[in-house]
């Protein structure tokens, strides 16, 4: 009775750490959870655009265009996961107070974008967004900051470094990580350690290690209140960069923090443009 109780469990888990092993990148990426826009920037007073961004395998990404009238430099934004951009408007504000324009886009198979997302897919979502602002609105790469928040913060390190890599003079002025991870396996053995996430893991999206081929001046900002990526994580992330960096560590939730934290939020990425960045 016992051995076949044993059985029965040891049959479970295996089943349980195949589904996951399966169906990895439908659990990871969450383009279901908010598809529909909930407002525009107008609704905040600002000016705005609609764009359609073009990746290198031919997707229609959809985009928003918030030009500054007095930019000290632009920003690509890439948001975290679940929900589109419409859900980042209090965001949007912030950036244009300080001063921001702001090409924010969803990555493929969130909001109205095309296809489906995948780690390679999204690298080249991000791609297009760097493309569209050196060849469309005409920004050189010292006028664009690299901004991810979660999700996005594994893109915005892994673009980043491809930039760096592509040649002198080709980086962005400035990255800003926000609520970044190690990376996906490392993440998913912490929250999971009852699982061999480690080996399970098929997506990577490697912060840690795209961030040591960054030579931008780097931003890491998290909150110590973070439920669902803990602060070492964000830690972690800072210390594997290089000089010049800087933690700007907040309060709040997850998805709350950048609005719980105001103004220390704001005043600290003013900090670092101006005096890390040379942005003013």
């Amino acid at each position: 009775m016992l051995l076949r109780w044993l059985v029965g469990i040891a049959l479970v888990y295996l089943l349980v750490v195949a589904l996951a092993w399966a169906f990895q990148e439908r659990l990871l990426y969450l383009p279901h959870m908010g598809r529909e826009p909930i407002g525009t920037p107008a609704d905040r007073g600002l000016a705005w655009s609609p764009v359609t961004l073009e990746a290198e395998d031919g997707l229609a990404l959809d985009a928003w265009w918030l030009p500054h009238e007095r930019p000290r430099a632009s920003l690509l934004f890439l948001h975290g996961n679940a929900g589109n951009l419409s859900h980042r408007l209090d965001s949007l504000v912030q950036f244009h107070r300080l001063g921001l324009s702001v090409l924010i886009l969803d990555y493929r198979g969130y909001g109205r974008s095309e296809g489906r997302p995948s780690e390679e897919g999204l690298a080249l979502d991000a791609r297009a967004g760097w493309r569209w602002l050196r060849e469309e609105a005409d920004r050189a790469p010292e006028e664009i900051v690299l901004f991810g928040r979660s999700l996005g913060a594994a893109v915005a390190a892994q673009l980043a470094e491809a930039l760096e890599a592509s040649g002198r003079g080709q980086g962005p002025a400035a990255v800003i990580l926000e609520s970044p991870f190690r990376s996906v396996p490392k993440l998913g053995q912490r929250l999971y350690p009852f699982l061999p996430a480690r080996w399970l893991a098929r997506v990577s999206h490697d912060t840690e290690t795209h961030v040591q081929g960054v030579e931008a001046p780097l931003l890491v900002i998290h909150s110590r209140d973070d439920e669902i990526i803990p602060f070492a994580e964000g830690e972690a992330v800072y210390r594997a960069a290089h000089d010049p960096k800087r933690l700007l560590e907040i309060r709040g939730g997850h998805n709350t923090g950048f609005l719980d934290s105001e103004p220390d939020y704001s005043a600290g990425i003013d900090a670092f443009l101006s005096e890390e960045a040379g942005l003013r």
